[in-house]
């Protein structure tokens, strides 16, 4: 049987050799060291921000909007803030592709269940939007002035929602809660001194929780209901009592006229009594002739047809012949 040959154990591979120039090995570090100091030497700000300046941590000054230069290699960094653009945060929701890192919080469910001052729950969604008036304060102010914004704003709302009844919450009491967290908001961010003015905080969507919103929705039916019909009565009110007063009045005017002429006209008869009974006492026959007089003169014209007779006379069927 034919042996095959032996077969050597090691296998030598040849080393490629690299055509390098240490000339390059020099250069290419250089280079590159070169092209970061360019590109780390310049920053440019937006005409909506402005930029701060650190020199090895240190705040140098606050650059405006264009190009500017400082110091490479991360001995001058430029940190960019947005003082001229209204931010907003955003509680209990979030916007999708929001350009501000804390527009949104990181459990926005948990960030709307609120209690009410009466023990109730409430699932409240607000916004705040605000401007960083001073950068130097909200970068070296706060180590995160953006998360402990947020976290002033939630205290303050759960504050203000705590001081209040699940009615006013829901229904009557919105504005007051925007005035009122706004105005708490503002004095503690005036007390710590932060850079940030707080310009407004608006209520979204307040509603009860799941499991009782439609039961809310029927008594807040009722209540609307309520005062619908409040309102229809107090219109029939306005329309039905003014015009009850003025009949009143009317009848009252006509009552007092009535009354003042009754009175002068007594007053007159009173006069016209006093000197009839002075001319009376001056000539009783002829006072007492004149009165009996001109009183049959006004009776007798209202008796119609008549036939004096003298007080002999004995027969007075012929005188019926007299009406025809």
């Amino acid at each position: 049987m034919q042996q095959s040959p032996p077969i050597d154990s090691t296998i030598t591979f040849e080393r490629p050799k690299l055509n390098i120039s240490p000339r390059l090995l020099l250069i290419a570090p250089l280079v590159i060291f070169v092209l970061v100091g360019v590109f780390s030497s310049y920053f440019t700000v937006a005409p909506e921000a402005v930029a701060v300046v650190q020199h090895f941590g240190k705040y140098e000054y606050t650059a405006e909007p264009g190009l500017h230069f400082k110091f490479p290699y991360g001995i001058d960094t430029a940190t960019i803030v947005p003082t001229r653009r209204q931010l907003k945060l955003e509680f209990g929701y979030g916007t999708p592709n929001a350009s501000n890192p804390d527009q949104v919080g990181t459990e926005p469910d948990k960030e709307r269940d609120m209690v009410t001052g009466d023990l109730n729950a409430a699932n409240v969604e607000w916004m705040l939007q605000y401007r960083i008036t001073d950068p130097k304060q909200y970068l070296f102010r706060m180590r995160n002035p953006g998360s402990t914004l947020r976290d002033l704003t939630e205290g303050v709302m759960c504050e203000v929602i705590g001081d209040r009844t699940v009615d006013e919450v829901l229904t009557i009491g919105r504005a007051g809660i925007e005035v009122d967290s706004l105005k708490r908001l503002t004095m503690v961010l005036k007390h710590l001194d932060m850079g940030i003015t707080a310009e407004q905080i608006q209520l979204m969507n307040v509603h009860p929780p799941g499991p009782v919103q439609s039961s809310f929705g029927e008594v807040n039916r009722a209540q609307q209901e309520r005062s619908t019909q409040v309102n229809e009565a107090n219109g029939e009110y306005n329309r039905i009592i003014p015009k009850a007063k003025g009949l009143a009045a009317q009848k009252i005017s006509a009552a007092e006229g009535y009354a003042v002429q009754r009175i002068n006209e007594a007053e007159g008869d009173v006069t016209r009594f006093k000197q009839q009974l002075a001319q009376y006492e001056k000539a009783p026959a002829i006072t007492k002739q004149r009165l009996y007089l001109e009183t049959m003169n006004e009776v007798l014209p209202k008796l119609g047809p008549k036939i004096i007779m003298d007080e002999d006379a004995k027969q007075f069927l012929p005188l019926m012949n007299l009406n025809k």
